[in-house]
């Protein structure tokens, strides 16, 4: 296949893409390695769903989506699960990147059928495209920035059009955006929150639900694309239904109680002590640990930098010196993670050490705008002493306080003015109070009104959506080819876009750049270099407090289940390979 990072004579097309070399799979493949082609269907498989929903409509900025719907929804091609950066043939049958990469051509197959038999056409395809571009969630809009328009060629093939130089990755972003149709949104309003179920193309639909209680999914047995190799195996359920809880503990009863099937397990202390019951004895309720290689991702305390009291680099290094993880990791989790200090952790993108000569060809230009540390070792964050309340470390952060402007009077931190430092850490869930509780301590010990407010999960999101807090706890999961999706997490122009990722509010001209290079980069060893350089950049911003993380899966499932012998090196794999056994579940009700 034609490398898309590099120039070719010609191009023809292909039954899948790959941003970098050859693609695993050849065109007459019959099914993905990660699955059992003979799995049989049927059964019903539940899980957690979160704390609530109420929309259907998960393409736009407005309201809590519910989970799953991306089952009611095919793409052009679809993710292999077992690659880092390939895509391969759904609802188009090959596609045809032209030789100067600025452009990709689809050709679509005729049997493709949206649920309710209407013919999915490339005018659906355009229209999807448009209507996420302008009107869909801003993430949307940064992801799709570099393609000019799409276009119709004849009822089965579409043509996308690339601007600019960043179009390393756009064939395979176009390639799995989801398809809507174009009769059924353009008779309902799509910039608003519904309950309505949506009409989709693949291979499940919403049977049942109850706003903030349960969604439940149909496989569709008239699926048009269920026997496609990349479907071959997957989506074995007859249903998929998911719960939701506002609080995990009453969850984590509900499951052990045996009213769903399947949770992964986030909390430590949970997993260490939660399930030592008997139905785990005797290996009815199944405890597993599944390997991931995909990038672990940036956990951390996220310091609201539009904020003028954080604005200081040393009042944040201050809060990344009171944190305590080593304090944390034992006393509160088991000892069960390693801690974060990378935005790539779990990655060969991290950067580890002093720069390498590929490195600093990419960071020299800089030189008067970055601190000396960043030519130096990548910055980790301290270890303490695991007291709790290191007192080197403190009293470091103290210094840093002061000279950032922040002096003592009568036990306070105060600025200038004799006003009191305060922060007011933003949750949505009362069990991270246990988790807030030693850092608050230190905070306070430092003079600092620290506070911890925990507010439903609706306002929650409103607040995260319009930056209006101080300090949260957030997640982010970089892909494993990471693109021009970077500039929503740390461009400047996502700074103040509303529902962007950018939640520290980072506005960094070089950290702009380093993104371009990262995006531009044509081989597997350009990307490394680019996305190590920016990590070493953003790391020695002191953007968040990093937290911890676990290169796995913990899962909690009743034994009703069998699975393929192997899962995707980059996917979790459940809901796509795993079937129902009715042999097992006949044992579970003896």
């Amino acid at each position: 296949m034609a490398l898309l990072g590099a120039v070719t004579a010609a191009a023809a097309p292909q039954h899948g893409l790959s941003a970098f070399g050859e693609l695993k799979y050849p065109a007459d493949f019959k099914h993905f390695d990660w699955v059992n082609p003979d799995a049989p269907k049927g059964g019903r498989f539940s899980t957690n769903g979160g704390k609530t929903f109420d929309t259907f409509n998960g393409f736009i900025l407005k309201g809590d989506a519910a989970q799953g719907l991306g089952l009611q929804f095919d793409s052009l091609m679809a993710a292999a699960g077992d690659e880092p950066d390939s895509v391969y043939a759904l609802v188009a049958r090959d596609a045809d990147v032209a030789a100067d990469r600025m452009s990709v051509t689809f050709r679509m197959r005729p049997e493709a059928r949206f649920a309710d038999g209407s013919a999915l056409t490339a005018d659906d395809v355009v229209f999807s495209f448009d209507t996420l571009k302008t009107k869909g969630h801003p993430a949307y809009r940064f992801q799709l920035e570099g393609v000019a328009k799409a276009e119709a060629l004849d009822p089965h093939t579409v043509r996308y059009i690339f601007q600019g130089n960043l179009v390393r990755d756009l064939p395979m972003v176009v390639a799995a955006l989801p398809i809507l149709s174009k009769a059924y949104y353009t008779a309902k309003d799509f910039t608003v929150t519904t309950l309505e179920p949506p009409l989709g193309s693949g291979p499940y639909k919403i049977a049942d639900f109850k706003a903030g209680t349960f969604i439940t999914y149909k496989r569709r047995e008239d699926y048009w694309g269920k026997d496609l190799p990349v479907n071959r195996g997957r989506y074995n359920f007859d249903e998929i239904r998911f719960e939701y809880y506002r609080d995990r503990t009453a969850e984590l009863l509900s499951l052990k109680g045996g009213n769903f099937d399947f949770r992964e397990e986030f909390t430590s202390r949970d997993w260490a002590t939660a399930y030592d019951i008997q139905a785990v004895k005797e290996g009815r309720l199944k405890l597993d640990t599944l390997p991931d290689k995909s990038p672990s991702g940036a956990q951390g305390f996220f310091i609201n930098t539009r904020r003028a009291k954080f604005q200081d680099i040393r009042v944040r290094q201050a809060l990344d010196l009171a944190f305590d993880f080593e304090f944390t990791n034992k006393n509160l989790f088991f000892a069960h993670y390693k801690r974060s200090v990378s935005f790539f952790e779990n990655s060969d993108m991290k950067a580890v050490g002093k720069p390498t000569p590929e490195e600093l060809a990419l960071l020299e230009p800089f030189k008067a705008d970055l601190p000396k540390e960043v030519y130096g070792d990548a910055y980790v964050p301290p270890i303490s002493d695991g007291s709790g309340s290191d007192r080197k470390l403190l009293g470091e952060a103290h210094r840093l306080l002061v000279a950032a402007g922040y002096t003592l009077a009568g036990g306070k931190r105060v600025d200038a003015k004799g006003a009191q430092f305060e922060i007011e850490f933003m949750s949505s869930d009362a069990t991270s109070e246990r988790l807030l509780g030693p850092y608050v301590k230190n905070l306070n010990a430092l003079g600092i009104n620290a506070t911890i407010r925990t507010i439903d999960a609706a306002q929650y999101e409103r607040r995260v959506k319009s930056f209006d807090f101080d300090i949260m706890i957030q997640r982010f999961v970089m892909s494993l080819v990471p693109g021009v999706e970077l500039k929503n997490y740390f461009a400047s122009a996502t700074a103040e876009v509303e529902g962007s990722r950018n939640l520290a509010g980072i506005r960094s001209k070089v950290i702009d750049t380093l993104i371009e290079k990262v995006t531009a980069a044509r081989s597997r060893a350009e990307l490394i270099a680019a996305t190590r350089a920016m990590d070493r950049v953003v790391r020695a911003g002191h953007y968040w407090v990093p937290h911890w993380y676990k290169a796995s899966h913990t899962i909690a499932y009743w034994d009703k289940f069998s699975r393929p012998a192997k899962k995707p090196d980059f996917a979790r794999g459940v809901i796509d390979s795993w079937w129902y056994d009715a042999v097992k579940a006949a044992k579970l009700q003896k």
